[in-house]
């Protein structure tokens, strides 16, 4: 097959924001469909899994794709940064629709057995690791650096929407036609961004006085990228104080809030209040960010939404009723949600674009690989000593994120670019 022509040439600066401009819009609604794909594709293999065997089995498939998307992820970020971003999104999620419409056809014609769905996880998971770095490498070839805000916050509410809309999508496609069915959407879906990432125009690397990286083994790539991370005054303290925070808050929000309305009799109603109270913040945050495309002392803002999301996820296990505590989630989500994304906005725009598919595959290694790991941490700890005692102890651990940002002068000076002359709001 012809390589594929990538197109490089972008019109001149942007005056208008990204959520106006075509060539962000293409991409933002290329990875909203995939995206939503993702959810439909968990919904479809967790299920056919549970018709096949039983509840161990289940958590086996749905643990057979984290593995190798752990394991491969950094060299995902090494490809996305030797070949192309566009060209890896491309290829992995061509991989993707062919992938998932073939385990339609094969689930159509026969019963899903559990090797099948096993193999069809640690192959998705394979290419996960190639699409996710490729994905946060992209936005900073197709828009300035002044939109890089604006961008970080739109992919953030793709994110939620999906999140939102692929569960009841992939139920509904189980209940009418079956596994097949579900399958079936998915693929489509991945089908669907194919086209839309085509038409992306993309900026090339030499632009702002980048320069591309002398050509080397893969493996000297990764050491440079992981390297170009540690020296890098701005980029390593907000890696590590967004590990510090995923390592710190993840369980206690998953597993940990499963376990503590069980406990306080809540039940699964107000599991979902508390959990949708989070979604509603967070969504707040990314659509402030997406519209306003700038905040002052981003590196203060930083610091203090990470420290008040630390702190009400310390002690939302101490409020007495569901209310306050749902109060409090909204309150947590939104400080989150603005952390997350100033965290990312800054990294996206400190980062030379040569190194941006390592850069993302660290940031999102820490979030699929390291953040899972306290899972049964965290359930273990909760059954030994209670929910309180290990919210308030993994609250005070993510905190330690903010003793990174505050330790470093460079993320406390940290500021946005603003928006260029002419641009209209």
């Amino acid at each position: 097959m012809a390589p594929l022509e990538i197109q490089t040439a972008l019109p001149q600066p942007a005056r208008k924001p990204a959520y106006c401009d075509g060539n962000v819009l293409r991409w933002l609604t290329a990875y909203t469909a995939s995206l939503i794909g993702d959810s439909v594709y968990f919904v479809a293999l967790a299920w056919s899994a549970q018709k096949a065997a039983g509840p161990t089995e289940v958590g086996l498939v749905m643990a057979a794709g984290a593995l190798p998307r752990a394991l491969l992820m950094l060299g995902g970020g090494v490809l996305a940064d030797r070949i192309d971003p566009r060209r890896v999104i491309l290829g992995s999620d061509a991989l993707r629709c062919l992938l998932i419409l073939s385990v339609a056809a094969v689930i159509a014609l026969s019963a899903p057995a559990l090797w099948i769905l096993v193999a069809v996880a640690l192959v998705f998971g394979a290419v996960d690791a190639l699409f996710v770095p490729a994905i946060g490498a992209l936005p900073a070839r197709i828009t300035s650096s002044d939109q890089l805000a604006r961008v970080t916050g739109m992919r953030s509410l793709s994110m939620r929407l999906s999140q939102i809309a692929g569960p009841p999508i992939g139920g509904l496609a189980m209940g009418l036609g079956g596994p097949a069915a579900a399958f079936t959407v998915a693929g489509h879906l991945f089908a669907l961004s194919l086209p839309l990432l085509l038409t992306i125009r993309m900026q090339p690397l030499g632009e702002h006085g980048q320069q591309q990286a002398e050509p080397g083994t893969a493996w000297k790539d990764l050491l440079d990228g992981l390297r170009y991370i540690r020296r890098h005054r701005l980029i390593g303290p907000l890696v590590a104080a967004g590990a510090i925070c995923e390592l710190g808050l993840t369980g206690t929000l998953n597993v940990g809030m499963v376990l503590l309305n069980a406990e306080r009799g809540w039940g699964p109603s107000g599991y979902g209040w508390i959990v949708s109270s989070f979604g509603a913040g967070a969504a707040v945050s990314a659509a402030l960010l997406a519209v306003t495309g700038w905040l002052p002392r981003a590196g203060l803002v930083l610091a203090g939404t990470l420290l008040v999301g630390c702190t009400g996820a310390a002690t939302i296990a101490l409020v007495p009723t569901l209310w306050i505590a749902v109060v409090l989630a909204a309150v947590i989500g939104l400080s989150a949600g603005v952390f997350g994304s100033l965290d990312n906005a800054l990294i996206q725009t400190a980062a030379d674009p040569a190194y941006l598919g390592r850069v993302t595959s660290v940031v999102m290694l820490t979030m699929v690989g390291l953040a899972p790991l306290s899972y049964p941490l965290v359930g273990a700890a909760i059954g030994a000593w209670g929910a309180a005692p290990v919210f308030v102890g993994c609250g005070i651990f993510a905190s330690l994120g903010v003793v990174i940002v505050l330790a470093s002068g460079a993320v406390r000076r940290a500021e946005l670019p603003r928006q260029r002359p002419g641009v209209n709001t």
